[in-house]
């Protein structure tokens, strides 16, 4: 009958057609995550270059200029007779105006603290990759010690710092690094909510803490909360898992990823490591 062989037609050119486009979707969905991925990692606040800071804390403003178009904005809490500095890295939202409340866990024992803002975060400017925001950091590590004894630096990351901190660790000689819900590998963590995609080829930041951690030289403190949804502890235990010797796994009861600091331990925690 005509038109049953003409179905049988109709049918293999759907199925292809069918195909095609679920090709093409895969490819452009590629493509956006591969355009688009800065706006869904990155979360800045952006301040104007005239924006006031306004603390109760003594601190001053720094300006670190890396190269022409790049300047990375910091500030700088201090105190009298510093046994040291921690300088601090944020996670991937808001800009140190926010983030420089937490100075006071580090300045209430002594020690200054300066944080500063990647590239499009506050006031600090310059295209981001990287390649580049890694060169920032040592850059910006390279000016403080020029006034601060290696040895009584402390480099602490928070959750997308974490990997700053690590890298910037492993190729220098601080004496305590201190990391803050970390993830063991970035790609691995974008991999939970895209995993049909080739992140090797789409992502543009891997951040691979799992291998700057083994070539870090000075003691590791992970603090990680065990209630942490968005990187769960299982990362920070197959980082200590690197190098048990040199890494103390902190495990916070019920801590999630954003509350940290409002537990007592996580403070009692740092006054430990601070004081050692």
């Amino acid at each position: 009958m005509p038109g049953i062989h003409q179905e049988e037609k109709i049918k293999p050119r759907l199925l292809s057609q069918t195909i095609i486009y679920i090709i093409l979707g895969y490819f452009v969905l590629m493509l956006a995550v591969y355009l688009l991925q800065e706006r869904f990692i990155f979360k800045p606040e952006k301040l104007t270059q005239n924006f006031q800071y306004k603390y109760d804390a003594p601190f001053r403003e720094l300006f670190f200029d890396v190269e022409e178009g790049v300047r990375i904005n910091g500030l700088h809490f201090f105190v009298d007779k510093p046994l040291g500095l921690v300088l601090y890295f944020h996670g991937n939202s808001r800009s140190i105006k926010g983030w420089a409340k937490y100075a006071t866990d580090f300045f209430r024992y002594n020690y200054d603290v300066v944080l500063v803002d990647y590239r499009g975060f506050g006031k600090s400017t310059g295209k981001r990759s990287e390649k580049d925001m890694l060169s920032d950091m040592q850059f910006v590590y390279n000016k403080l010690i020029e006034r601060y004894q290696e040895n009584h630096m402390i480099v602490y990351g928070r959750s997308l710092g974490s990997g700053f901190a690590a890298h910037l660790a492993s190729e220098n000689k601080p004496r305590y690094l201190i990391l803050d819900a970390p993830y063991y590998s970035f790609t691995k963590v974008v991999q939970r909510f895209l995993p049909i995609l080739p992140l090797s080829i789409v992502l543009r930041f891997h951040m691979r803490t799992d291998k700057w951690l083994p070539k870090v030289n000075c003691h590791t403190y992970i603090l990680h909360g065990t209630s942490d949804w968005l990187i769960p502890i299982r990362n920070s235990e197959k980082l200590q898992e690197l190098n048990p010797r040199k890494i103390t796994l902190i495990r916070i009861e019920g801590g999630g990823h954003n509350n940290l600091p409002t537990f007592p331990e996580y403070h009692n925690f740092i006054r430990d490591i601070l004081k050692y």
